[in-house]
């Protein structure tokens, strides 16, 4: 059975478990407890040398280490209900959209948040390697994220999804970007009416509660 190395807390493996269960794949769960540094331990570095979550464990043994690398064996593997696109036009703006709210979003607000947080010290950079923290970009990152909720506020505008006007794993990164923020004290307001309607449209999707 496909495996996920998971962490309830962490917004990366969240992404991965909304992925599941869109496309309705039984899986089992591994929990890795990041407050205590678990994913630093020999014991999963012995599976995942990067020392980080996500990671699953395909069928045949193959262990995928990120998000990108999941989504796309799943999508091959399962490819009902298509996440990445259909057509090579859906698929490109899938994927530009997808990385867009991956870097605006999900890695603005953990800019501010590795660069700031006491708990986070000498962590400024997930995985194996320990950086010190910036303080100037956890400054940054709060100014990256209002610009973020902005330019998904104006992409929504008369549009119920990020791209291809089907449910995407754009999406899904994206609310999981957007959830991510509270952690840095930011959030939507009545200035991003279109983005609070997208926001209010995925809680109705059973896979946004996980």
């Amino acid at each position: 059975m496909i495996t996920l190395y998971d962490c309830a807390t962490a917004p990366s493996p969240r992404r991965a478990r909304i992925f599941l269960a869109e496309k309705g794949i039984a899986h089992a769960s591994v929990p890795v407890d990041l407050r205590s540094g678990e994913q630093l331990g020999v014991a999963y570095r012995q599976i995942n040398p990067q020392c980080t979550v996500p990671a699953l464990r395909t069928d045949e043994g193959m262990l995928l280490t990120d998000n990108a690398g999941i989504a796309a064996y799943l999508e091959a593997r399962f490819p009902e209900p298509p996440l990445l696109g259909e057509t090579p036009a859906e698929k490109a703006d899938i994927a530009s959209w997808n990385w867009r709210m991956e870097f605006e979003g999900l890695l603005a607000v953990a800019e501010a948040l590795r660069n700031s947080a006491p708990a986070m010290a000498n962590r400024a950079l997930p995985g194996a390697v320990n950086y010190p923290q910036i303080p100037a970009l956890a400054e940054r990152g709060l100014a990256r994220v209002g610009q973020f909720f902005d330019t998904l506020n104006e992409r929504l505008a008369g549009r119920n999804f990020i791209a291809a006007d089907r449910f995407s794993v754009a999406d899904i990164t994206a609310v999981v970007a957007l959830d991510f923020a509270r952690i840095v004290k930011r959030k939507p307001g009545e200035q991003h009416p279109h983005l609070l309607r997208w926001r209010v449209a995925m809680a109705l999707r059973p896979s946004m509660s996980l």
